[in-house]
């Protein structure tokens, strides 16, 4: 992990909004234009159907709003389109291109996230040289992934935070959950269907950020 500071530190996030178009039934750059008025201090771009060219149309598109705004842009899966619209960092699953490989195609200065269910995937993933963990489903799934495994709980943060990397808590997650997020040891929280399938973008992001300064406000003694 590269010691980093401003956006491109994932301790400083809170809020980490992925798109989906079918939900927001918007553009990418549109929602996450509404949810950085919300708060959301990074976005990533994640898209399963579109092709190489359309990814970098919106990535270009998101590129353009996340700096004009101060916001981290990361890339789901895709290292090349990462480089191409010059994100801040790309999101990698199990199955995606090793991290070692990303490094290579990126640089040291980009960001890059690694999904982690279990103690060995997060080792794993710290030795690569991952500067965050995505870690969940900590809740049930509510569907943008029908076949998401079970949820995991906080318990899993609790476990996996003396690892050293910024935990970003994914899946399933509501405002009213933040604060046993951050007690596990969570400096953030990914969301995708809570923000993405609202009605008001930027009122269901501020939800979520007026729970993180609750959070930020207790008194020491206060947080568990």
């Amino acid at each position: 992990m590269i010691a980093r500071s401003g956006i491109r530190d994932p301790r400083s996030w809170l809020l980490y909004v992925i798109t989906d178009e079918r939900l927001a039934r918007r553009p990418h750059a549109e929602a996450a234009r509404l949810a950085i008025e919300g708060g959301a201090r990074a976005i990533q771009l994640r898209d399963k159907t579109a092709g190489t060219r359309a990814l970098v149309e919106a990535g270009r598109a998101l590129r353009a709003i996340t700096a004009a705004s101060g916001v981290a842009l990361i890339i789901n899966d895709r290292a090349d389109v990462a480089r191409a619209v010059d994100a801040d960092g790309v999101h990698l699953g199990a199955d995606d291109l090793p991290i070692a490989a990303a490094r290579e195609i990126l640089g040291p200065a980009c960001i890059i996230g690694a999904s982690a269910r279990t103690r060995p995937e997060a080792e794993r993933a710290a030795a690569d040289g991952a500067d965050y963990l995505g870690v969940g489903p900590i809740r049930e799934a509510r569907g943008t992934k029908p076949d998401a495994p079970a949820p995991l709980g906080t318990a899993v943060i609790l476990d996996l935070a003396g690892l050293g990397l910024p935990i970003i808590a994914i899946g399933g997650i509501r405002p009213g959950d933040v604060r046993e997020i951050a007690e596990a040891g969570a400096c953030g929280v990914a969301v995708i269907s809570a923000v993405m399938g609202a009605p008001d973008i930027a009122a269901a992001a501020r939800a979520f950020r007026d729970a993180w300064d609750a959070v930020r406000c207790l008194r020491p003694e206060e947080r568990g």
